[in-house]
Order: structure tokens, then C-alpha cells, then sequence
């Protein structure tokens, strides 16, 4: 490995990844006698190879992620199809089931991170859906109160570990300068999802009656059903590693592993050893949270700003995906009116999502968009407001549908801005995984933003989204300026006081680390 001390100190704010994607892997390899030699590639053949992987990846992961997201989300298209009705269930008591979902989701986030990286992925996710497949069936045949509030509590803690767990299994396929792209794709999964739910509830609410159950017993049962089926045939699409790949050749191995495990540190191999520190470390960073404001830019900053960037954008996500049917009914429209007038809304997120996501990773740079699609998020919301109440329930859609297509570009692009900015695996690991668990509360809080007392405006829900946004908005202007008063302090180190096995325990602390901006 390189001698940290020949790096330029003027000049380190590229990642090596960067350069051996622009350049051969001879120049490399001339820093590293002692490695064996790797063969050159140019970025066509690099293209060709991350081409590959998305083919092999990709799909798979949203899929999973398409029937996660559909699985909680439905109770929102069931609760217009009788579901309060039939369990007589009040409006806080709706609430409180859709809350408690994610104090499970929350707490098991962590703990289920660390296993995937301890277990074989093909297995601990396909184990997952199994999980909650079950229980969302279950969730069909509940008679009252209690029962949902179970099967809401016992989904929480099957689908904790989905999100995270593929989040980070992404990175350690594709290095972080090309992460954001497939985790759009993957995300989108998210939108297509509400899309999908809107269409698939109103075809099984037609099923109401067969059986002897009521149509919103059937979207539950159903839904519960197909994810047990795709979770047996998954452990055939999941692929662990790179180094056990066995769609790619042993060149291409080589080649990707090459490239991650010099992909933050300008050349320094990261540890991928486990020691209970860099969970410490990650826990740590996010204990300093509360002190955001007063946070000094030579501290490790990387998940304190980013949970309340990470507030202001799930929010509104969780708003939007549990309420969205109801805030369309509310407006006049028929329940089956309201399904069908969420999957426009969807279909465009998605789409914008990657298109966002690719212009993101090509120009190496995420805040600048995630504040770009947080202001969408807020003016949609404003729009909501300024009309909610005219009398044009049109321009209240249109608000809408403009917040939505804010909110899916931005999610993926603030869970990869966090990624790219934690080395080493297990503090990426447990890092990412506390961000989404502790930032998925945001959920619990958004559960409780629409209250059935506040219909058809809904002025304190959406105000308060708009409030999470502005301040999520705000969090990502200060991240973005620390990291730049870090990167420019670390410009001016001396490295020959350093040595590589030093730095390379030293993750995203180390003085030849710069942060993505």
C-alpha cells in the first residue's frame, strides 16, 4: 500500500476510486509493489463490469423493497375500504397502531445490521420476509383493536432490518461515487410501491365478500401471501459478495474489490475486521446530536446534522405514504378514485428519482440536490396550505404531487450522502443502520400528524411537514459546511507523523479522509 505521506496534501479531496476510474490500475499498482498486479482497465470496461452487476443486483433488492414498503403502507388504502369500521376502531386508536410500528422498526435496526454482516445475506434477508409475510397475512384475520396493534408491533420487528440491511449491502458492491444511482433504483421500488398499492387495493376490494371477508382483510392477506412466495425464491437472486460472485470472472472480482477497499481513504485499505469500536463510534456520533447547533466543524459531524436532514425528509414520506389515500378521499373523491389518483404521483417520483440520482454520481456531489428536492418538498407543501380550503381541490393535488416528487429523490440521496461519508465496514454498517432506525421515528411522529378531527384540511399535518422540511433544510446547509471546514483543516496536516495501519483504524477520522459534499 501507498505511503500516506506521497499524497498530495493540497490535492486530496478525490477518492482513489475516482482516480483509478479516470486512469489505469497500473499507476496503482506502481504504489503497491507488493500487492499482485492488477490489469488494466479504462472506464468503458468499468461501466461494462458495474452494468453486470446492476442486471444481477438490482431487480432482486427492489422487489424486496417494493413488498416491504407495500406491506406497512397498506394499512393506509385498507383504512378506506372499512377498516375502522369493521374493527370499530377511533381515529387515535388507528393511529397509535400505525405509530407503534416504528418504535420495533426503530430498536431492532442496529442489531439486525450486524447480523447481515456476520450472516450470509442470501439468507438473513430471505428470513426476513418470511418473517413478516407472516405476519402481514395474520394482519387479515384480526377481529379488534388488539390484534392490529399486535401484528403492527410484531411488523416492525420482521421488516427492521430490510431497509438498512440493503442499504448497506449496497455499498459493498459499488463504491460511493456511483452508490446513489442504485440506491434510487432500489428506492424507487418505495414509489412504484404506493403506485402499485393504489392499483392492487382497488382490484382486491372488489374481493369483498368472497370468503366471508371483507375486501380490506383480502389486501392484507394477499399482500402477506406473495411476499412469503418471492422470499423462497430469493435466496437464488441474492448474491453475498464480490469475492464469492460467481456472475462475475476472477479478473472482475479482483477488480471490484480493488476498487472498495480503497474507495474512501486516497488509497488506504479500510478495516473490515470487527471490533465493538466502530459500533461505539456510531453511537457516539449520534449521541451529539442535540448539540447540532453548537457543534464545532473539527468534530466527527457525520450523522448528527444528517438524523434532522433525514427528519425532514421521512416525515413527509411517512405522512404522505400512510395519509395520501385519505388527504385525496377527503377532497370528494370516491375511494376507489382516490386509489387510483395516487399512482400518477408515484410513477413520476420514481422516475425523477433516478434520473436525480444519475445526475447526483455524476457530478460526485449530493447536498446540492437533496436541498434542491427538500425545497420541492416545502413549496408543495405551501401550495397545500395557500389552497386547502378554496374550494380547488385540484390545486390541493397538484401540492401534493409536487411534495412527492420531492420526497423520493431526496431519501435515497441523504442515505448515500451519509454512506460515502462512514469508512470502515461495521461503523458503515452500524452508522447507517442507527440513521434509518433512530430517523425512521420520524414515522412514529408522522403517524400522528393527520388526525381524523383535522379532515378534509389536514392544516396541522401538512404545517408540520413543512416545518420537519425547512428544518431538515436547514441541517443539511450546516452539514455541508462542516464538512468543507473539515476536508480544507485536513488539507494542512503533516502525514509523515502517520502511519497506514494507523489510518486505515482511523476510518472517516483519518487525515487523508474527505468528506462528499
Amino acid at each position: 500500500m501507498s505511503n500516506p505521506s506521497a499524497f498530495d496534501p493540497e490535492k486530496p479531496s478525490s477518492s482513489a476510486l475516482e482516480n483509478v476510474a479516470e486512469s489505469s490500475l497500473e499507476a496503482v499498482d506502481e504504489k503497491r509493489p507488493h500487492e499482485e498486479a492488477l490489469p488494466t482497465y479504462d472506464v468503458e470496461m468499468e461501466n461494462r463490469i458495474l452494468r453486470k452487476m446492476d442486471l444481477r443486483i438490482i431487480p432482486m433488492l427492489a422487489v424486496l423493497y417494493l413488498l416491504a414498503f407495500l406491506d406497512r403502507g397498506n394499512v393506509g388504502n385498507a383504512k378506506i375500504e372499512g377498516l375502522l369500521e369493521d374493527l370499530n376502531l377511533t381515529g387515535p386508536q388507528y393511529n397509535w397502531c400505525l405509530t407503534v410500528f416504528f418504535f420495533t422498526y426503530a430498536a431492532f435496526e442496529l442489531p439486525s445490521n450486524l447480523l447481515l454482516k456476520k450472516m450470509r445475506p442470501s439468507r438473513w434477508l430471505p428470513l426476513l420476509m418470511v418473517a413478516w409475510g407472516i405476519v402481514m397475512t395474520l394482519m387479515g384475520v384480526v377481529h379488534n383493536y388488539a390484534g392490529l396493534l399486535s401484528t403492527r408491533i410484531f411488523l416492525g420487528v420482521a421488516e427492521a432490518g430490510l431497509y438498512p440491511g440493503v442499504a448497506y449491502y449496497i455499498t459493498l458492491w459499488y463504491p460511493r461515487h456511483r452508490a446513489q444511482f442504485r440506491q434510487a433504483l432500489f428506492f424507487s421500488a418505495a414509489s412504484i410501491a404506493g403506485a402499485f398499492s393504489g392499483l392492487l387495493a382497488y382490484g382486491i376490494a372488489k374481493m369483498d365478500g368472497v370468503g366471508g371477508y371483507a375486501g380490506w382483510r383480502w389486501i392484507f392477506i394477499l399482500e402477506g401471501l406473495l411476499t412469503i412466495v418471492v422470499a423462497f425464491i430469493a435466496p437464488f437472486a441474492i448474491h453475498d459478495s464480490p469475492e464469492t460472485a460467481g456472475f462475475l470472472t476472477e479478473e472482475e472480482r479482483k477488480f471490484v474489490i480493488h476498487m472498495l477497499r480503497t474507495q474512501n481513504t486516497g488509497g488506504t485499505a479500510e478495516a473490515t475486521e470487527f471490533r465493538m469500536k466502530y459500533v461505539i463510534d456510531a453511537l457516539l456520533d449520534w449521541q451529539i446530536y442535540v448539540s447540532i447547533i453548537g457543534m464545532s466543524p473539527s468534530t466527527n459531524c457525520t450523522t448528527n446534522a444528517d438524523k434532522v436532514v433525514y427528519w425532514g425528509i421521512t416525515c413527509p414520506l411517512y405522512g404522505i405514504s400512510l395519509f395520501l389515500p385519505s388527504i385525496i378521499k377527503d377532497l370528494g373523491y370516491t375511494s376507489s378514485t382516490a386509489q387510483l389518483l395516487t399512482v400518477p404521483i408515484y410513477i413520476t417520483a420514481a422516475v425523477v428519482a433516478v434520473i436525480a440520482a444519475w445526475l447526483s454520481d455524476r457530478q460526485k456531489q449530493r447536498s446540492p440536490f437533496i436541498l434542491f428536492f427538500m425545497g420541492l418538498i416545502a413549496a408543495g407543501f405551501i401550495i397545500v396550505l395557500a389552497s386547502t380550503g378554496r374550494g380547488v381541490p385540484g390545486v390541493v393535488y397538484f401540492g401534493v404531487f409536487v411534495s412527492v416528487v420531492g420526497i423520493y429523490p431526496a431519501f435515497p440521496g441523504n442515505i448515500t450522502w451519509l454512506s460515502a461519508n462512514l469508512a470502515g465496514d461495521y461503523k458503515r454498517a452500524s452508522g447507517m443502520a442507527i440513521q434509518i432506525g433512530l430517523g425512521n421515528m420520524a414515522g412514529a411522529m408522522a403517524s400522528n400528524f393527520y388526525r381524523s378531527q383535522d379532515a378534509p384540511k389536514y392544516i396541522l399535518g401538512h404545517a408540520l411537514e413543512l416545518g420537519f422540511c425547512v428544518a431538515g433544510m436547514i441541517a443539511a446547509v450546516i452539514l455541508r459546511l462542516s464538512y468543507q471546514m473539515i476536508n480544507r483543516k485536513r488539507d494542512r496536516i503533516d502525514l509523515s507523523g502517520y502511519d497506514e495501519a494507523e489510518m486505515e483504524k482511523m476510518g472517516d477520522r483519518s487525515p487523508i479522509f474527505r468528506y462528499m459534499l
